[in-house]
């Protein structure tokens, strides 16, 4: 079974989406997700700076098996990238919900209420 923290947000994708204190978005990938690559060994990097509707590929993550696009959950400026993944993109396997992927600056806070909750996205995924 998958770990799902109950104070994240879940996109269908399987990006989480964790609002911080200072009112930043903070967006990885989910335990299910990066069981379901397998090991990954390379991640694509979004630009700080560049603006994201919801659902817009803000990156690339490669597995020995596949490459799958990661997702803005919501829109917003990206305000800073995870840049340990460059050297150790297996941190997203070893801490999916430590390991992080990019933070940005959301648009619509309101935004993040259209997500799946803990218990919405372990229905999703079937556990």
């Amino acid at each position: 079974m998958s770990q799902i923290p109950e104070d994240l947000r879940f996109a269908e994708s399987h990006e989480w989406a964790r609002l911080e204190p200072d009112g930043t978005v903070t967006v990885g990938i989910s335990d299910h997700a990066q069981r379901a690559l397998g090991d990954v060994v390379f991640v694509e990097l979004a630009e700080v700076g560049r603006v994201f509707a919801v659902g817009d590929a803000a990156g690339v993550v490669e597995s020995v098996k596949a490459a799958s696009d990661i997702y803005s959950p919501v829109s917003g400026k990206v305000t800073m990238i995870n840049e340990e993944l460059s050297d150790s993109p297996e941190l997203l396997n070893e801490e999916p919900y430590d390991s992080w992927i990019f933070k940005l600056k959301p648009s619509d806070k309101s935004e993040l209420n259209a997500l799946l909750d803990a218990a919405g996205y372990k229905a999703a995924i079937g556990e």
